[in-house]
């Protein structure tokens, strides 16, 4: 099995850091994110791995190289100019099985094997990871009809929504949904899967799941992982 890595953003939101690394690089503990990815891939029985470059590829293939060293093949996509988070994989080769696609910027303590196992026993064209994440808005919401009378008065509420944790389980007759060289994000390629009726699941994880898109999520990340490394990489080699 396959597992395609969407490692070519320029992680503004991450600024400082990105400025000299891209975001897949950004260490976690002793290693860099990816590194982290990578071996749970490996521990999940993934058999390669294909990265999606370009913000600053050459420092991520100078790293990986081709994965003779994490025991992973390696290979690189690379992208000319932006093609969103779902359009690379039309450029992508031999994706002729069920094949797994996560960013290259999330920490999750998630078995991905539960996932890909969960994904073939729903029969589903695409599994979504879920994560569920409270809001919370720190001004009075107020609530209108048509003719702008208020209906309601929500003083500082607090929201719940089942959000993605950025992995993904896919059929491969989903290439067929996404055009070659445009650009394309999840959200858009799901709802071609929507309106073509084909079957869309979600699997709801409660356990540890962040993302490191912003300098304190990726403080608290660092954190997290001194502290719970065992439950990240459990069976590390």
């Amino acid at each position: 099995m396959k597992a395609v890595v969407l490692a070519s953003g320029k992680g503004t939101r991450l600024a400082p850091y990105t400025k000299i690394l891209p975001k897949p690089l950004m260490p976690i503990g002793d290693m860099p994110i990816l590194e982290v990815l990578i071996r749970q891939m490996r521990q999940a029985g993934i058999e390669e791995v294909i990265l999606t470059v370009g913000h600053m590829a050459g420092l991520l293939k100078a790293f990986f190289n081709n994965g003779s060293q994490f025991g992973m093949p390696i290979s690189y996509c690379y992208e000319e100019q932006p093609l969103g988070t779902a359009g690379p994989l039309a450029s992508i080769q031999g994706l002729e099985s069920t094949f797994l696609v996560m960013n290259g910027d999330v920490l999750t303590s998630l078995c991905l094997g539960d996932l890909i196992r969960f994904h073939k026993e729903s029969r589903s064209t695409a599994t979504i990871a879920m994560h569920h994440r409270k809001v919370k808005i720190d001004l009075g919401v107020i609530q209108t009809n048509d003719n702008q009378e208020i209906v309601d008065y929500i003083e500082k509420p607090t929201f719940d929504y089942m959000v993605s944790m950025g992995i993904y389980v896919f059929e491969p007759h989903v290439l067929s949904y996404i055009p070659p060289r445009q650009y394309l994000d999840f959200p858009e390629l799901v709802h071609k899967l929507l309106a073509a009726h084909e079957k869309v699941v979600g699997l709801p994880y409660d356990g540890y799941w962040q993302d490191l898109g912003s300098p304190g999520d990726y403080e608290q990340a660092n954190q997290d992982f001194d502290k719970l490394r065992n439950i990240f990489l459990p069976n590390d080699y």
